[in-house]
């Protein structure tokens, strides 16, 4: 059975609360429930823990992490199923990417890189002379 991939992305909140090894664990059981469902990660971002605009289950803080990966649709039902049994999990979004989208931030990077850093302000001397300076103090 042949399926085509295509580029997903999901985004999940984790209960901060828990230690750093307990959250690391969860996003590591994540990504191998991906790989091993025919997916493959192109990259992880953990944006660490913040405060949620609403309280999510008694809870003000959670951890936020976000993963896009390359898989054939089925994966996206596993991956959820996952989300639900996982009671760490708070919240998730999975969501496809569109082509127009990704060249779109593909076309920022490049542009971002290739432009010069921006330069270095002169710095102007406070005063035109020393002379300036022993006349201000008097």
């Amino acid at each position: 059975m042949d399926q085509s991939k295509r580029l997903y992305e999901t985004t999940f909140i984790i209960n901060a609360s828990l230690e750093d090894t307990q959250i690391e664990t969860a996003i590591t059981h994540i990504s191998e429930t991906i790989t091993r469902n025919g997916g493959e990660i192109t990259s992880t971002n953990k944006w660490g823990r913040k405060r949620l605009a609403y309280p999510i289950q008694k809870k003000n803080n959670g951890f936020y992490a976000n993963m896009e990966f390359v898989a054939p649709g089925t994966v996206v039902a596993q991956l959820e199923r996952v989300y639900t049994l996982d009671e760490n999990i708070l919240r998730f979004l999975t969501i496809q990417l569109d082509g127009k989208a990704v060249m779109a931030r593909q076309q920022a990077i490049t542009k971002t890189a290739a432009s010069s850093p921006p330069e270095a302000p002169t710095k102007e001397p406070l005063f035109d002379s020393d002379q300036d300076v022993s006349q201000s103090k008097r």
